[in-house]
């Protein structure tokens, strides 16, 4: 099942220009998110900024889960036409 879901994530990556653009989104997010959690103290600029990134990134998946759940159910091509 996890190999099968990395499958569809590469082949979307791969064919789905709008669907690549949300992951390297949610990979900026992961890598900014990495720097902050790096950081020993968060002054509130950036504790405020790490809670905009959070909703940016869950919000950036759920769009593509939905994405890969259209795929699989058959409504939307890998190259993004439906």
């Amino acid at each position: 099942m996890e190999t099968d879901l990395r499958e569809l994530k590469e082949v979307l990556r791969r064919e789905n220009e709008e669907f690549r653009l949300l992951m390297e989104s949610h990979s900026s997010c992961e890598a900014r998110l990495r720097e902050l959690q790096g950081k020993g103290f968060l002054n509130e600029e950036e504790k405020l900024e790490e809670v905009k990134i959070k909703k940016k990134k869950l919000h950036l998946k759920d769009k593509m889960e939905a994405m890969m759940r259209h795929y699989r159910n058959g409504d939307l091509m890998a190259s993004g036409s439906r």
